[in-house]
């Protein structure tokens, strides 16, 4: 097919101030290229022969991350260039797309040749052609670099903060099983010790019936304040002293943690009287203590897997890149993973729970919380309040993440969002992350990132749509 005449060619924003000549030279080398809707155009990773230059239709570009595609960019703009874009750059290696594109309508596409079109560049523009490389290449090996480092650091934090957050719940479980070994080996004396007691077999089934009612109530036991336990415990203590059983100071806060009264303790000493009440007592503490033991173990148990729960949701570890999700869920697993900086921080959660599920990139989502509380965090120093607060408004879901820090002064406050823009000392900070973070939510989701500050007084604002948003 022929290429597009030079008044054509003038017409595209690359090509508007090239030579008359340069024009020729691309009108003699560029060929028209056509591709129906839902079409592959060019696949990552495949050998960049050709540099293209869209003239109709629209695309979709999309890169491969951890097995998952995730779309990178659409456009329908007429001059829009893929493909071989780093023809410049003089490289060992074969030059390969770092993208797929895919038509999303019928396609037209001017397309040149790389390599020829990598020699004429560089006769048109020597000094510019230098630069664009030496700033290409030493733009890619300081990102190579800095890009791993930062997320070293970013996983090592967020590592230690799961650690600790894990290591409570399982150091707890580890100490309740080894008290209810200690526990289960004390019923099995007392077992022994009231069999030597010939008690009467009617007798054992009373005790062994009192004992399954007095352990369902375990798990109803009522929270006291300190004052009320204290009062109990010597109610018990007086009743266990009026009967002569030693030690009942002990027994006491037991009776009391497992939710019994004197009440209970009455209706103990009516089914066994007073020749077995001893040993009755000492035996029904060890079967409380054991099942609270057990509570505590799958408590503990309970709060690792929430935990790992969390961690999955956070990473969105075996889910599809593009979901229906809550906000909250992120907002939450990104809490867990960064509970290792909160320290003296105090946390409001000022959640609507009647909120509708969104179309979003949730992965990414959580990469935006994470930046955003992230710097909260900092910005306080271990003390103040950080306010998550969400909203509906105008068919979008409003988050709002709010700190009680210094603020942001009035005069960077309209960089903040710039690539490598940060307040940081110098090493602590890439500047990047507010930069992914306007990204993610405004170009990928269509979205709005907006911040209002006063010393005291820091809120980001991320807005996101409740429906999906049009191709384009």
């Amino acid at each position: 097919m022929s290429a597009l005449p030079r008044e054509e060619l003038r017409g595209l924003f690359l090509f508007e101030h090239l030579s008359e000549d340069q024009l020729d030279w691309v009108a003699d080398h560029a060929v028209l290229e056509q591709y129906e809707g839902d079409s592959t155009i060019i696949n990552e990773g495949g050998e960049a022969t050709c540099f293209y230059v869209l003239l109709g239709g629209a695309i979709r570009m999309t890169r491969m991350v951890s097995g998952t595609e995730v779309e990178t960019n659409r456009s329908d703009q007429r001059g829009a260039y893929f493909g071989a874009t780093q023809f410049f750059v003089h490289q060992e290696a074969e030059h390969t797309f770092g993208t797929t594109v895919r038509a999303l309508s019928d396609v037209t596409l001017l397309a040149l040749p790389s390599k020829e079109f990598s020699v004429e560049f560089r006769k048109w523009f020597p000094m510019a052609t230098h630069l664009l490389e030496g700033m290409y290449l030493g733009w890619r090996n300081s990102d190579t670099v800095i890009g791993s480092r930062r997320r070293l650091l970013a996983l090592g934090e967020l590592s230690a903060g799961l650690t600790h957050e894990l290591n409570n719940p399982a150091a707890a479980a580890v100490r309740a099983t080894s008290a209810l070994r200690e526990r289960v080996a004390g019923m099995r004396h007392k077992l022994a010790f009231l069999a030597k007691k010939d008690i009467e077999p009617e007798l054992l089934y009373q005790l062994i019936d009192v004992q399954e009612r007095l352990v369902k109530q375990v798990a109803q036991a009522e929270k006291l304040t300190a004052m009320q336990q204290a009062d109990r415990e010597d109610e018990i203590t007086d009743w266990f002293d009026d009967r002569g059983i030693d030690g009942g100071w002990d027994l006491a806060d037991i009776y009391v943690r497992a939710g019994l009264t004197t009440a209970d303790l009455d209706h103990v000493l009516e089914q066994v009287g007073d020749t077995f009440i001893d040993g009755a007592v000492r035996w029904l503490a060890y079967a409380l203590e054991t099942e609270m033991l057990m509570g505590e173990i799958e408590d503990s148990t309970t709060r690792i897997s929430a935990l790992v729960g969390k961690a999955k949701q956070y990473s969105q570890m075996d889910r599809a890149p593009h979901q229906w999700v809550d906000v909250h869920d992120g907002l939450d697993s990104t809490l867990v993973m960064l509970s290792g900086k909160l320290g003296g921080i105090r946390v409001v959660k000022e959640y609507d729970r009647n909120l509708p599920k969104i179309p979003a990139y949730p992965a990414e989502l959580n990469q935006v919380w994470t930046n955003i509380i992230d710097n909260a965090l900092g910005a306080m120093a271990g003390e103040g309040t950080l306010t998550l607060r969400t909203w509906g408004e105008n068919e979008q879901v409003r988050v709002e993440v709010g700190d009680t820090g210094p603020g942001i002064p009035a005069d960077i406050k309209p960089r903040i969002f710039e690539p490598f823009f940060t307040t940081k000392p110098v090493g602590e900070g890439t500047g990047l992350g507010l930069d992914i973070s306007w990204k993610i939510v405004v170009e990928r989701h269509q979205g709005d990132l907006r911040v209002e500050s006063e010393p005291g007084n820091t809120r980001f604002e991320v807005c996101l749509p409740t429906v999906e948003q049009a191709s384009l």
